[in-house]
């Protein structure tokens, strides 16, 4: 049957392309996706602030990540038409239980290095499907892989946390900052949970946590351990205050994205002995624990259904523009797309 792709053929410029779907000679899972999610790499792509060379290997690409679908079509037997279900961006052309398939090399990423979910139709391997139950509504079963990152970030520290853990640093005060501080959460329930940012008005959001102010920090605060979510021109400073305010010993996660080098204190990583890990995107057990934390967690659920600005109805090429216009000058907060295309 016919299906049409909407991809970003340059910045700003989306088009519809027709393809077709095997529905009885393919075992992957024909779904229908319903609820997307935009996140700040798609943003990057379609704004067109990734570098010229890398917008013309990646484009033109199906862009979103982060959705949620029905089943319309299992020939492998694994769902029932109508199951709703998570879809998993990471496609791994093998398996490497010590490394993981969102770190090897090899796997393929939906939005980056192939097309994304702003598809009339996705058929997708049944291992990148995950079930969802049913008190886990639409519109937050769609970003339910932002959820699955923050738990691989808290998941790498804990692979090198030391017993010193009574308190837990996060620096960033946006979305990918805010999820993960709401995982951190239940993870060290018995830690004592600090926010570090630089906008007060986000900083309010984080209800559950002591928050800080960056240019404000209370003098002879030190912490244990540290998540760096803070990504972009900032990340350099937020790490080197990390380095800082850590306690010896200390483990420090990288997660936030940037386009550019930066400069680390090293010789205070030396003298304190700390241990720098790397983080990025997820696996299916991240999944699993993360669609687990929303529906067994009711503080989980609550502090994330703040995250929902907005639903809006995608009907039309343009209703993605616009919605793609607001969701970069929105500061905080998720704008979810009803996929109606």
């Amino acid at each position: 049957m016919f299906n049409n792709v909407y991809r970003l053929v340059r910045p700003r410029q989306i088009i519809r392309t027709t393809t077709t779907v095997e529905l009885e000679h393919d075992l992957r899972v024909t779904v229908r996706p319903l609820y997307l999610s935009i996140c700040r790499a798609d943003e990057r792509y379609y704004a067109g602030t990734r570098d010229a060379s890398i917008l013309a290997q990646k484009l033109p690409m199906a862009l979103v990540h982060e959705a949620m679908g029905e089943v319309v079509a299992d020939p492998s037997g694994h769902f029932n038409v109508g199951d709703r279900v998570s879809l998993i961006p990471n496609h791994a052309s093998k398996v490497d239980d010590e490394i993981g398939d969102n770190y090897l090399r090899n796997s393929k990423f939906a939005s980056s290095s192939e097309d994304g979910f702003m598809r009339e139709y996705v058929q997708i391997e049944p291992e990148r499907l995950i079930d969802i139950p049913d008190n886990l509504k639409n519109e937050m079963a769609a970003f339910v892989e932002t959820v699955s990152v923050a738990v691989q970030v808290v998941r790498r520290l804990e692979s090198s946390i030391t017993s010193h853990k009574d308190s837990i640093g996060i620096w960033g005060d946006g979305n990918v900052a805010y999820i993960t501080a709401v995982v951190a959460k239940e993870f060290y329930p018995d830690s004592e949970l600090y926010v570090f940012g630089k906008h007060d008005e986000k900083l309010g959001y984080f209800s559950f946590a002591n928050t800080i102010n960056i240019e404000n920090v209370p003098e002879g605060l030190n912490i244990d351990h540290a998540i760096e979510a803070v990504g972009g021109r900032g990340s350099e400073a937020a790490i080197n205050q990390i380095i800082e305010l850590i306690n010896p010993r200390g483990s420090i996660v990288l997660s936030g994205v940037t386009e550019e080098l930066v400069g680390i204190d090293t010789r205070h990583v030396l003298e304190k002995g700390l241990t720098l890990l790397g983080s990025s995107r997820s696996t299916r057990r991240d999944f699993e624990e993360a669609v687990s934390l929303i529906v067994e967690k009711e503080s989980v659920k609550l502090r994330l259904e703040l995250m929902i600005q907005n639903v809006k109805v995608m009907r039309k090429i343009q209703d993605i523009n616009e919605i793609f216009d607001e969701d970069m000058n929105m500061p905080w907060g998720k704008l979810i797309m009803k996929w109606e295309m």
